[in-house]
């Protein structure tokens, strides 16, 4: 019998991903010598499979609107707009691969960092085992191990789903032809980017959706915009409306069967985009040889300074659930180094989750809503205005939407937003900022900014609050 040689190391880090990565290098850096593995790309699903390629699918997508909009600016000879889905694929790819090897070179070239391709699991606590691309496998140790491995599409437990061709967020960042009709199945913020994308490239798209509502953190308000300017883009919006089952149509297509408000219909597509929710990479981790406790839906279980429930073992990113966004995985990975390099007592508690969702007029969101405020009983002030309202959005063509704001009405605090316009994710986030410096909303009401900008609406915004 041979016998593996065990590998010692002061931290391993298994996933490269926004946390991973920056934290090899910060503790490459000071001195420890870091192991880290990757299954297959370095960068994670965010420069792989989701933030990097589905951004880069995204402005191709609103160059196409642009251009079909072109006669509303006075601008003749566009022609038939035609989507060559191969060029916008190969642009994604370049765009892709160039961030995902500055992020390998980066790894590489870390002092005292060791970059290892294969599959890792644990075979005793703190300890792992490396599958190897070639089938060999490695043993590695060390006092110190960080998991961020991630997430994956779920499966809906829908009848035939398992027999039919379908796609998740990472097959259909490879199509090259475009789909005649796409049908989603989930009205999140994946099916929805998708979904208006590929109707901007000119697909057909179905969305169906199981909840009364789109984006179930939103206020009700902000979910029915959100869906009006869908259906506005030509997008078949299925609320309320139940999947049953799915079989083949032909060599590709599929039939959905679906239980709606009026009974039982049909769908025919000739491609099913499952966006139904994710599931964290912690089921080939074998997390019970080193005593880490899941729950029930496979998460990492961890406490406010991100340690799992054994020893010496960390879980960063989507694999420990909660807020799935990339920066909320680098700021994991700022928890722990302040913690392990800086001894400064960080944690997550009390942190913002801004997010943006990528449909066109983006949607950004930070702090609590109106709807969540008063079922808290909170004391509140709402401030609403429409993007009609905003100057620099009339000049450029761009009025879908509103602002939302609200605010403590004992403390004139401001307390979340939501920003559904233009440019929506970079306006929440002055938002974010006065919210960070405990600003009073009057700061901003009363705040010179430049003419004619987006920012100068939140002075319109907080005085319509105040008329």
């Amino acid at each position: 019998m041979t016998t593996r040689t065990t590998e010692s190391f002061d931290a391993l880090i298994i996933g490269t991903g926004q946390a991973g990565k920056p934290l090899a290098r910060a503790l490459g850096a000071a001195g420890f010598k870091t192991a880290i593995i990757e299954r297959e790309h370095v960068g994670g699903s965010c420069i792989n499979h989701g933030c990097t390629p589905t951004k880069t699918m995204v402005a191709s997508g609103r160059l196409a609107y642009l251009a079909r909009r072109a006669a509303e600016f006075g601008v003749r000879g566009c022609g038939t707009v035609q989507v060559e889905m191969g060029e916008v694929i190969a642009r994604k790819r370049r765009v892709v691969e160039g961030f995902r090897e500055g992020s390998r070179r980066g790894l590489e070239s870390t002092p005292n960092v060791s970059l290892i391709f294969g599959e890792a699991a644990f075979d005793g606590e703190r300890s792992v085992v490396v599958r190897e691309p070639n089938g060999g496998t490695r043993g590695l140790r060390a006092n110190r191990i960080f998991i961020n491995t991630g997430t994956r599409a779920a499966i809906p437990a829908v009848q035939g789903i398992e027999s039919v061709p379908k796609l998740d967020n990472v097959s259909i960042l490879e199509l090259e032809a475009l789909p005649e009709h796409l049908l989603v199945l989930g009205g999140g913020y994946i099916g929805l980017e998708f979904g208006q994308m590929f109707r901007r490239y000119g697909s057909r798209v179905t969305v169906v959706h199981r909840g009364k509502r789109l984006l179930s953190r939103e206020d009700a308000d902000v979910a029915d915009e959100v869906a009006k300017i869908l259906r506005d883009d030509g997008l078949d919006m299925r609320l309320e409306t139940t999947p049953v089952r799915v079989e083949r149509d032909g060599d590709r297509g599929v039939r959905l069967t679906v239980q709606g408000r009026d009974g039982e219909s049909v769908v025919a597509a000739s491609h099913l985009l499952v966006a139904t929710g994710r599931v964290p990479n912690s089921d080939r981790l074998n997390l019970a040889a080193a005593g880490v406790e899941m729950d029930r839906a496979g998460f990492i279980r961890v406490n406010e300074r991100l340690e799992t429930s054994a020893p010496g073992v960390w879980a960063l990113g989507d694999v420990k659930g909660g807020p799935a966004f990339t920066h909320i995985s680098y700021d994991d990975f700022r928890v722990v180094r302040a913690n392990l390099l800086e001894n400064r007592g960080a944690t997550t508690n009390g942190r913002l989750v801004p997010y943006t969702v990528f449909i066109d007029p983006q949607l950004g969101r930070v702090g609590i809503g109106e709807d969540e405020a008063r079922r808290a009983g909170r004391n509140i002030r709402v401030g609403i205005l429409p993007m009609t309202h905003v100057a620099r959005a009339i000049e450029s063509g761009e009025t879908r939407g509103f602002m939302k704001v609200v605010v403590g009405a004992d403390t004139g605090k401001i307390l979340g937003c939501a920003v559904l316009g233009m440019e929506g994710g970079e306006v929440m986030a002055m938002f974010q900022i006065a919210m960070m410096g405990g600003l009073p909303y009057t700061a901003l009401k009363e705040g010179i900014f430049a003419h004619p900008t987006l920012a100068e609406a939140l002075n319109n915004l907080f005085g319509a609050m105040d008329a």
